[in-house]
């Protein structure tokens, strides 16, 4: 395991931008297109997205039957050969999501429909209810699938995966994950 980044590494962090993980030449077309609200600076200093210890996105995403085993961040690579991509809405890093705007966060919504236009991928799912409805002007969102696509990709909100976020369990998160597993599963049949 890789010693943990001094605070002056993570401060310097800040001013990276982390790479998108989306399919090249040879990989399958895009199912899911996942989008975190933005880099932590944990996830911006190591160049992996989820990557802060007590993150539970990667192993929601093996619950929810996305993955065949738990990857780890530095796996990321992994995802376009299995129709997976990561990026985010707000491309800044940032200790916490609340230090963003919601200028930042809108402009990232813009980008965002952008990046399924050209990816098009099967769903594009929003991991983080508050960023949604910033992002895409709905205030009303609930977590799951939404009434909204961009052109023909449809859209899912997930609950967000941080250890901070206490509303959800690895349990429900899983759940959460597996019913948008069932639903971008069904939409290849």
């Amino acid at each position: 395991m890789a010693p943990r980044p001094s605070r002056a590494e993570l401060e310097a962090a800040r001013e990276k931008l982390l790479p998108d993980v989306l399919p090249g030449p040879g990989d399958p077309p895009l199912r899911v297109l996942f989008s975190g609200i933005n880099p932590g600076l944990v996830s911006a200093y190591t160049g992996h997205h989820f990557a802060r210890p007590g993150n539970r996105f990667w192993p929601a995403l093996h619950a929810g039957g996305f993955t065949p085993r738990v990857f780890a961040p530095a796996e990321q690579h992994l995802l376009p050969a299995l129709g997976l991509g990561i990026t985010n809405v707000a491309p800044r890093a940032t200790a916490r999501a609340d230090e963003l705007s919601d200028d930042e966060l809108v402009a990232g919504g813009e980008r965002l429909r952008a990046q399924v236009r050209t990816y098009r991928p099967r769903w594009l799912a929003v991991v983080g209810i508050v960023a949604y409805r910033v992002a895409f002007a709905d205030r009303a969102a609930v977590v799951g699938p939404q009434h909204r696509t961009v052109d023909d990709t449809a859209i899912w909100v997930l609950p967000n995966p941080s250890g901070l976020n206490a509303h959800y369990t690895p349990a429900t998160l899983a759940e959460a994950f597996a019913q948008l597993h069932a639903a971008a599963t069904d939409s290849i049949s």
